[in-house]
């Protein structure tokens, strides 16, 4: 089969269209026919090397992915060939795309039990869009953040997978959605979404417009995912005992914090990480029902995977980054 192999760990230039093994499935496996791949985060920091988390190289990342059956090991009875699926990429011997070999590849093995049924409604570019960033969305806001219908929620990024997912969530349930994002093209794109306030945070300070819009209340969840210097101002956005949801760090993990609000408005500071296979499941449900309809910014072929990257690096996009081989 045909792949896109990080030779090395480091810059674009070490990813490689070529050729690689056909997977094998074990019993309990089955072979998926890639037909789209999303891009996250996750693919850059495993391609750059991660501090801590050594990845054999050479590898294959990727983890959001949609196809079809082509092989079933002798123990899977649950699923046959030709069925369309969408999958839980974290597994019970590690994550796919950063411990085991991803979808950024024309096939990918998987655990039977990790696969998710894809309808016939939602198309594979879709599937490909949803079980990380709705999965994660979905845990952080509800089991973790049990965030409700009417309440103020700011999502930082939101121009992002998770943060696209947050907002459309929390349009669903009728909250009041704050959307922050970094350019003002991005802040149309999610007025025209129906977020009921935008800020580009770098022409004005997100904290006091996010307070401001609040009716100077403050908000009762703040997400925050990518750290760094937005972390302490997240704080000062929220009300009196609101949370703080965080699920990951794009823009830097060793985040300042002011401790004078924590204490003075009882703030509770959530992590949430990862999601169960049940968030997925339901999470394609929304999508297939109607209730969710997730954006894909930019369609790659799998042998311009180093575009794609580069372009998530440069934060040049708007929605989910697909890859089809």
């Amino acid at each position: 089969m045909k792949a896109a192999v990080i030779e090395k760990q480091g810059g674009v230039e070490n990813i490689v269209y070529r050729d690689w093994e056909d997977p094998t499935p074990a019993d309990d496996e089955v072979i998926v026919s890639v037909r789209a791949c999303g891009l996250n985060h996750l693919d850059i920091f495993v391609r750059r090397g991660m501090p801590g988390f050594p990845v054999p190289m050479p590898f294959i990342s990727g983890g959001d992915i949609s196809g079809v059956i082509e092989e079933i090991g002798a123990s899977v009875s649950d699923w046959k060939v030709g069925d369309r699926v969408t999958m839980n990429p974290q597994t019970d011997g590690g994550m796919v795309g950063e411990e085991l070999i991803g979808g950024l590849a024309e096939k990918v093995c998987i655990p039977g039990k990790n696969l998710v049924p894809l309808p016939e409604n939602v198309s594979f570019e879709t599937g490909a869009a949803v079980p990380i960033n709705y999965g994660t969305a979905h845990r952080m806001l509800f089991t973790r953040g049990k965030l409700k219908k009417g309440e103020v929620i700011l999502v930082l990024g939101a121009s992002g997978g998770v943060g696209l997912a947050s907002v459309q969530f929390a349009q669903m349930i009728g909250a009041k959605v704050i959307a922050a994002a970094g350019t003002d093209e991005k802040c149309d794109r999610l007025s025209e979404l129906g977020a009921d306030h935008v800020i580009n945070y770098q022409v004005e300070d997100f904290s006091k417009a996010a307070w401001l819009a609040s009716d100077k209340k403050g908000c009762d969840v703040i997400v925050n995912f990518t750290g760094g210097d937005t972390w302490a101002p997240s704080l000062r956005a929220a009300k009196q005992r609101g949370r703080v949801l965080t699920c990951g760090a794009t823009a830097g993990h060793d985040a300042q914090t002011d401790l004078r609000y924590l204490w003075v408005r009882e703030l509770d500071v959530l992590g949430s990480n990862s999601y169960s296979q049940e968030d997925i499941v339901r999470s394609v449900d929304f999508v297939a029902n109607g209730q969710l309809a997730p954006i894909v910014s930019d369609i790659f072929p799998l042998k311009d995977l180093a575009k794609a990257e580069t372009l998530m690096e440069n934060r040049g996009f708007f929605g989910k980054i697909v890859i089809k081989p």
